[in-house]
């Protein structure tokens, strides 16, 4: 078993861990320099299966050093990995160019919508696999949104999708808003007892909209309950990732119902959710806590190096899980749920707690390339 120890942003463990560099896949990241790239660069420093050999960005970094171009706008809490300090950053735009070097991409690229969909299908069309934290392409049907414990079937439309961009190699495949990790798992962890109707409230970091309290100095003490765009997503894409395949395309799920409010919160990392849940067949609180502690999937079957031991623990302290205490369980890629009990207008109520922008964001991408990897999707070029 590979451990990631992210105290000392280091992953200890099995042989894998002592693979030579030239073994290793040849990652790229795009969009490098902002947030959700640092965390990315973060996370990949001595990874056993990935080596970052390529950053790209935006045409005003290119030529600089990555640590000439994040500057003073390093914002994770450990130091810049050595290793890439001195990376020369290219012009993500130079496609061919950047993808001439890598097997595959990670991308976190800060563009409109429309432009993140043409440079990730560009991308895919060098047959460079694109493994994307963007919302861009997560309504495409042929691109697989997959968070790893519940969903890996999948990437099965990976070969419909292929077969549209005209690639043998090169795909697309994304991972959900952070604003759904807290919650959906436990939805899916109880779906034999058909829950229909969720009603989420989620609090969410600051992190999420890629900022500090140095950044953001009006968040101090204060709440905004609004987030654009988040509602819906935080509706509409767990339904898609309880989905299934069928005909080369993912089907969402009719149920549960959810509605759901977003609001932003005085926090730096951690998004929590309080959470109101009908169902059709009536569990127990027992069954329903065993149905988390127990609940297992393909990265942990696999053992793979960034997948949590145990995905989901459930905390019997009427005051966990707080986002001081509990934001990195499992080096921030588990999910921690308390205050489970009956509610009287719903079956029953919880707080979960994930951390965004690890589980939320590059956490959750890396743990899409290792499961990616492991089925044979993302190979050496």
């Amino acid at each position: 078993m590979c451990v990631y120890d992210g105290h000392k942003s280091t992953y200890i463990g099995n042989e894998e861990a002592s693979r030579k560099m030239n073994e290793k896949l040849r990652v790229g990241i795009l969009g490098g320099t902002g947030m959700v790239g640092q965390r990315f660069i973060s996370l990949l420093e001595n990874h056993p299966w990935f080596e970052v050999v390529t950053i790209a960005a935006s045409a005003r970094s290119a030529g600089k050093t990555y640590e000439e171009a994040v500057g003073g706008r390093w914002k994770m809490l450990t130091p810049i990995p050595e290793a890439v300090k001195k990376i020369k950053v290219m012009n993500v735009n130079e496609v061919e160019k950047v993808a001439a070097g890598v097997d595959f991409v990670f991308s976190a690229v800060d563009m409109s919508k429309d432009e993140i969909k043409a440079i990730e299908e560009t991308y895919a069309k060098t047959e460079t696999p694109v493994v994307s934290n963007n919302s861009a392409h997560r309504w495409t049907p042929d691109v697989p949104m997959v968070i790893p414990e519940i969903n890996p079937e999948h990437f099965e439309v990976i070969a419909s999708q292929k077969k549209r961009l005209g690639t043998t190699r090169g795909f697309i495949a994304v991972k959900p808003n952070c604003s759904i990790q807290s919650y959906a798992p436990v939805l899916n962890a109880w779906k034999e007892y058909e829950p229909y109707e969720v009603v989420a409230t989620t609090y969410q970091a600051i992190s999420g909209a890629g900022k500090t309290f140095k950044d953001w100095p009006e968040m101090v003490e204060n709440i905004i309950p609004y987030i654009g765009g988040e509602e819906e997503k935080s509706e509409q894409e767990p339904l898609r990732v309880l989905g299934h395949v069928e005909n080369g395309v993912i089907v969402k799920a009719q149920e549960p119902k959810i509605t759901c409010q977003c609001i932003r919160v005085p926090v730096l990392n951690g998004h929590t959710a309080a959470v109101f849940v009908k169902f059709r067949k009536k569990p127990t609180k027992e069954e329903l806590i065993e149905r988390l502690v127990n609940y297992r999937g393909f990265p942990q079957e696999s053992e793979l190096p960034s997948a949590p031991k145990q995905f989901i623990r459930y905390m019997e302290e009427e005051n966990r899980p707080q986002v001081q205490l509990d934001v990195d369980y499992e080096n921030g890629m588990g999910i921690s749920i308390g205050r489970l009990r009956e509610d009287s207008i719903y079956d029953w109520k919880f707080v979960g707690l994930s951390h965004n922008t690890v589980r939320g964001a590059a956490g959750g991408a890396v743990l899409c390339a290792e499961t990616l990897k492991a089925k044979g999707y993302i190979t050496k070029k």
